[in-house]
């Protein structure tokens, strides 16, 4: 069975005012192809519906497939920056509508379609003259290289058109939408191009008051960009993007395509809103409590099919009839059935619970329409009709749909329909007598009925079936085939099943024409179902670990928390380590040899912060968090080849692009930088961008292996040290030093040195180089301590420097009170005096 050509009752369409006439001049528009895009001509009929199959709710990995699309639209002159986007999934009736200003690096823009994971991009022809591109189309073709981009006329960017459309298409419920778009012209413009287009690719329009419609800013949600969330291995690994050891896939337990959808969406965007945050927590506290309410939740969540593409289906009115049509209405209407049956159950579940959020859904589920609906459906359609695996059982199951009685000429065709299919079961019969050979009837939605035939051929006179069948096939010892009159009597078939289709879509049509006007409640059954399922899984993720409540305040802090996908990979679980921000101390320097777990220990700390904020446990003994607005990350030493960027040009993006958008309620998380170049250029660009971050009252964590960087916290008293400890074991030669590691966090900074060459020493490295190293870096290092020594008279000069350095950054940053100051300031002068050797002093008195 599959979710086949949309389809809905034909009756409506002429409301809509939208005719195929209408679109020539949009086909002629798409003239200005890009060369990113995939040279598809876009006059082609792309169905991504056809072929999903809606079977049970554990095929969740269905959902993967793209199927939205999106219109973005740029303001001109003056207003060049504010973006205008409208979405909509082909699985998912619902037109998401966003407006914002964006700066220079249209991060939110690019932010955005990377989680929407489009499956084509609309843009007006302007924006995409050749030798006129904006940068905004450039900006997303280098982000987009696999995705279809079109471009359409400006004209059909038309806000009046959009806000028509919206007012006509828009379900009554969520008719708020107007006071809110009204004056988002953008958005507004972005609707009317997307909404037109669809219809002319899907061949079909929406019918009237059915689409869910919103509005979503970009202040209600945690901004993650692309780079960090691929950093952060959120919903793909790095190595393998097959490989489910990601943050999605240590939470997904999910049962329904919704209910995955959700929770990938939710972790690429996550809540900053405290309330509806503790909501959540509220429900998954409450799902750990009461065993008997998680499973009763669980089993009914997981009969569910996928509702949103369902209510996709139906709400989609085809331009012409045609035998798919028919069948997929029927299948939808089946679909429908099994739905609501379940909505009961899903109320009996919820009845005895407690939390705002669980009770503000049973109360949801009290809608009369879910009751209306149904009896409506069973006036007409059989009780015993429901949904099934195989396709014959439910070819059969939609040829019966319908009660009898209620149309005398598709009485008729079933009876002779199930005569058919008699004579055709008579016929095999007869064959298998006439041959002796043990033959049986079979079904394949490709060819109808078959016979098949396990036998081996030593048995087969001459070894060879007799020369009346045809279309032979064998695997192993089955044979398939088909003889000239089995294919005249599955015409026949087919033919009488046409007949009963058209008949069956007939009665169809007309209950969905009275349906139709209480059909919304299902987006509030689809919000409500994805919800619970996406919670219950949260849920059954903590009982797999020992999670713990997070609370939110103004300090992040973390007793003993660990890595949430190390723990899944980790055969026994990781090391745990505790975490302690403030806004008087909000930077943290962290120091400690190759492999000591510095990169993981930074990464753990964003991952808790997101499950934190998307109403998840954490894997901690305690945890508080600040709501984080937006999550940056700097990790990883690749170059990238595609984009012709070094390792350094790659770091010295990233770090821009956190510099250009952090603010003070920013999570900033930095493994290295300015390893790219060299050691002393690499020091002033780290030191540079500290002292910038520094002045923010964002949390940044921030680890390096440049230990000069450590010096930085005599400066800034919200600048804390803490470094990976590691201890020496000695070899039971006792000839050898090895390096164990703790996996410790301690307060200051590492005390090693050379640990580079201790990390060589572990490598298969010749040991005739390692030891040549180190004679190397012992040179190196009296070198530099050679040169190092200098006159009086320049270390005078060093010793002012620092002193009006230190003066300076006191002017611009204390804190301190007279007093406090006068004391800092003596000991300034005691530093400077002690720096300042007397004439013929040994400078190394430094």
């Amino acid at each position: 069975s599959y979710f086949g050509d949309r389809s809905s009752c034909v009756e409506n369409a002429s409301t809509l005012n939208v005719s195929s006439s209408s679109v020539p001049g949009l086909i002629s528009a798409c003239v200005a192809k890009t060369p990113v895009s995939c040279s598809r001509s876009v006059c082609r009929s792309h169905t991504p519906l056809m072929g999903y199959s809606v079977t049970s709710s554990s095929a969740v990995s269905s959902n993967t497939v793209a199927s939205v699309i999106v219109a973005v639209v740029e303001g001109r002159g003056l207003a060049r920056g504010e973006v205008g986007m409208a979405s909509i999934d082909l699985k998912n009736p619902e037109l998401i509508l966003s407006q914002f200003a964006d700066n220079t690096t249209y991060a939110k823009v690019i932010t955005k379609l990377k989680i929407l994971t489009p499956l084509e991009i609309i843009m007006s022809n302007t924006a995409c003259d050749a030798g006129n591109t904006t940068k905004l189309f450039s900006l997303i073709t280098e982000h987009f290289k696999n995705v279809t981009f079109t471009t359409v006329q400006r004209k059909y960017f038309n806000e009046t058109k959009g806000l028509e459309y919206i007012e006509q298409l828009c379900a009554s419920e969520f008719s708020t939408i107007f006071m809110e778009v009204q004056s988002k012209y953008y958005c507004l413009a972005a609707a009317a191009a997307l909404l037109k287009y669809v219809e002319y690719i899907q061949n079909s329009v929406y019918a009237p008051k059915s689409l869910k419609v919103r509005f979503q800013g970009s202040e209600k949600t945690a901004m993650i960009d692309s780079s960090s969330a691929q950093n952060l291995e959120l919903v793909i690994n790095n190595r393998d993007s097959r490989n489910g050891h990601t943050l999605f896939g240590v939470l997904n337990y999910t049962k329904t395509p919704g209910g995955s959808r959700r929770l990938r969406s939710n972790i690429l965007e996550p809540l900053v809103d405290a309330e509806t945050i503790n909501m959540r927590l509220d429900c998954v506290q409450e799902l750990l409590q009461d065993e008997e309410l998680f499973f009763s939740l669980q089993s009914v969540i997981s009969k569910f099919l996928d509702t949103e593409q369902l209510l996709s289906v139906l709400v989609q009115i085809p331009k012409q009839d045609t035998v798919k049509t028919a069948e997929s209405k029927i299948t939808n209407l089946i679909y429908l059935k099994h739905t609501l049956e379940l909505v009961e159950p899903l109320k009996a579940a919820l009845s005895s619970c407690n939390t705002p959020l669980l009770k503000a859904y049973y109360n949801s589920l009290e809608d009369t329409r879910f009751g209306t609906i149904l009896e409506k459906i069973t006036t007409v359609i059989n009780d015993d009709t429901r949904y099934t695996k195989g396709c014959l059982s439910m070819r059969t199951q939609k040829c019966y749909a319908v009660k009898p009685n209620i149309n005398e000429f598709l009485d008729i065709a079933r009876r002779t329909y199930t005569e058919l299919v008699d004579d055709i079961a008579g016929m095999i019969t007869q064959l298998a007598e006439k041959y002796n050979l043990p033959m049986k009837t079979s079904f394949s939605s490709a060819r109808g009925f078959f016979i098949q035939m396990n036998a081996d051929c030593a048995t087969l006179p001459n070894g060879q079936l007799p020369s009346e069948f045809t279309k032979i096939t064998k695997m192993k010892n089955t044979y398939s085939f088909t003889s000239a009159d089995l294919i005249k009597m599955n015409e026949r078939c087919q033919e009488s099943l046409r007949e009963i289709y058209h008949m069956t879509y007939l009665v169809v049509c007309k209950l969905l024409n009275e349906i139709y006007e209480h059909i919304h409640c299902l987006y509030k059954l689809s919000d409500i179902v994805s919800m619970l399922d996406m919670l219950l899984s949260f849920a059954h993720a903590c009982t797999l670990s020992d999670y713990v409540r997070p609370e939110f305040t103004d300090t992040l802090a973390i007793k003993q928390g660990w890595h949430p996908i190390l723990e899944k990979i980790a055969v026994e679980k990781p090391v745990s380590n505790n975490t302690y921000l403030t806004e008087g101390n909000n930077f943290v320097i962290i120091t400690g040899p190759n492999m000591s777990g510095k990169s993981t220990y930074l990464k753990q700390i964003a991952l808790c912060q997101i499950m934190a904020q998307i109403g998840s446990y954490v894997p901690a003994e305690y945890c508080s968090f600040r709501i984080a607005e937006q999550i940056f990350t700097r990790i990883g030493m690749d170059d990238d080849i595609e984009t012709n960027a070094s390792t350094f040009m790659k770091e010295m993006k990233e770090i821009t692009y956190i510099i250009q958008n952090a603010n003070d309620k920013s999570l900033i998380i930095i493994d290295e930088l300015g390893r790219g170049t060299s050691a002393e250029e690499g020091i002033g660009i780290c030191y540079a961008a500290c002292e910038y971050l520094l002045n923010l009252k964002a949390f940044t964590l921030f680890a390096t292996h440049f230990l000069e960087l450590c010096h930085i916290d005599a400066l800034y008293p919200n600048v804390e040290n803490h470094h990976f400890e590691v201890q020496h074991v000695r070899s039971s030669a006792g000839n050898k030093e090895k390096i164990a590691y703790t996996y410790t966090l301690s307060r200051g900074y590492t005390e090693e040195k050379n640990y580079g060459l201790k990390a060589a020493e572990v490598s298969s490295l010749p040991s005739s180089v390692i030891l040549d190293a180190k004679e190397i870096t012992n040179r190196i290092t009296k070198q530099i301590l050679h040169r190092q020594k200098s006159t009086p008279e320049m270390m005078k000069q060093r010793a002012i420097y620092h002193l009006a350095m230190r003066l300076v950054q006191t002017a611009r940053n204390s804190r301190l009170d007279p007093d406090s100051l006068r004391i800092y300031l003596k000991g300034l002068k005691k530093k400077y005096e002690a720096s300042c050797p007397a004439p013929g002093q040994n400078d190394e008195q430094q």
